[in-house]
């Protein structure tokens, strides 16, 4: 499964995921983010597996399961460009915002602001087709929930 997913991202113009893989995809951003300080917290882990229950209606044993699934391909996946890229192709435009609070909701689900965990965000936000400014209210909506 994951030599498919990696093939596909390796792809020179990534093809759209079927929607597992697009699941997975994402999970994985989200895990390489929580990564991006150098450290992942038990609370990071924890947020990830919520976010990926509530995207996806998924029960809190099948969260972690894909959680563990994106730890791996994480770890093998190609540059954060390719990776986002194939996002993108498998995201509709309307639901790119909710995967940045998504996002959003991870990088500050541990109560620190880090200048890796920013850096990463604003290129995700600009590979996602989408502004600072959708960054912000992303930023902000995932701040209050």
């Amino acid at each position: 499964m994951f030599e498919r997913l990696l093939s596909g991202l390796l792809a020179p113009s990534p093809a759209r995921l079927p929607e597992p893989d697009a699941r997975l995809a994402l999970a994985a951003l989200m895990v390489r983010l929580a990564r991006s300080d150098g450290q992942y917290t038990d609370i990071e882990i924890a947020q990830i597996d919520r976010v990926l229950a509530a995207l996806h209606g998924l029960s809190p044993f099948a969260a972690a399961g894909l959680r563990t699934q994106a730890e791996v391909l994480e770890a093998e996946a190609p540059d954060t460009v390719r990776f986002t890229r194939a996002i993108k192709a498998a995201t509709e435009q309307d639901d790119r915002a909710s995967l940045l609070q998504a996002l959003w909701s991870v990088a500050l689900s541990d109560g620190a602001r880090d200048a890796e965990e920013d850096r990463l965000l604003r290129l995700v936000t600009n590979l996602l087709g989408l502004t600072d400014v959708d960054s912000a209210l992303a930023r902000q909506r995932a701040a209050k929930a």
